[in-house]
């Protein structure tokens, strides 16, 4: 997990909740790895009193460039764009690279981790960060209709929307032969050229 904030800590709190093991955590100030699996709750108290990784550990320490390439199921870049670059992109030893943060992998990298096909999965930020714009879209459409749904509602059609969206990015890069991140990006756009055919020019 590359970055201890918004996206990061919950992703991290949330993914340790359902039994996952949190290997590597990192943020502005250092970066900690243990294959055995980190204190996720101790990292939570430390973040929370002194609002900062850095102190947790001298043992666990390592270089924050080089907690991106240890092996692992998930690697998480979670803070910075522009973090997975043509230097690491072929070395990363992760199976599913999903894109907390906005652009964290370049243009180059990218290339290099389309080439790598079905060895490394890539769930790109356009859809892996889409959570907090969708919430807000239902945000502002219960405004409009002065009616507001419960926080199970809320919970429950996010979930439901990224599952539909997750399938249909899936099953047109497998139709297409295409990466995740171009069919994604497909999607959006096919979605915004649908939308402005149906509403037509305006001033």
């Amino acid at each position: 997990m590359q970055g201890f904030g918004n996206v990061g800590g919950v992703a991290m709190e949330e993914l340790h909740a359902r039994g996952v093991r949190v290997l590597g955590v990192s943020d502005h100030t250092a970066a900690y790895f243990d294959p055995r699996g980190l204190n996720v709750p101790d990292l939570l108290r430390r973040v929370a009193a002194h609002g900062m990784l850095a102190g947790y550990s001298n043992e666990l320490r390592i270089d924050r460039e080089e907690l991106l390439l240890q092996p692992c199921d998930v690697l998480v870049p979670a803070a910075m764009e522009r973090v997975i670059t043509e230097r690491n992109a072929a070395r990363l030893r992760c199976r599913i690279l999903a894109e907390g943060a906005n652009g964290p992998t370049t243009p180059e990298a990218d290339r290099i981790l389309a080439e790598r096909g079905d060895d490394l999965f890539v769930i790109p930020d356009i859809l892996c960060n889409s959570g907090g714009v969708i919430v807000s879209y239902f945000e502002w459409v219960q405004d409009l209709q002065q009616f507001f749904w419960g926080r199970d509602e809320v919970i429950g059609r996010l979930y439901g929307h990224l599952d539909r969206v997750f399938h249909q990015v899936t099953e047109r890069a497998a139709r297409e032969r295409v990466s995740t991140r171009v069919a994604a990006m497909a999607i959006g756009v096919s979605k915004v050229r649908d939308a402005k055919k149906t509403r037509g020019l305006f001033p």
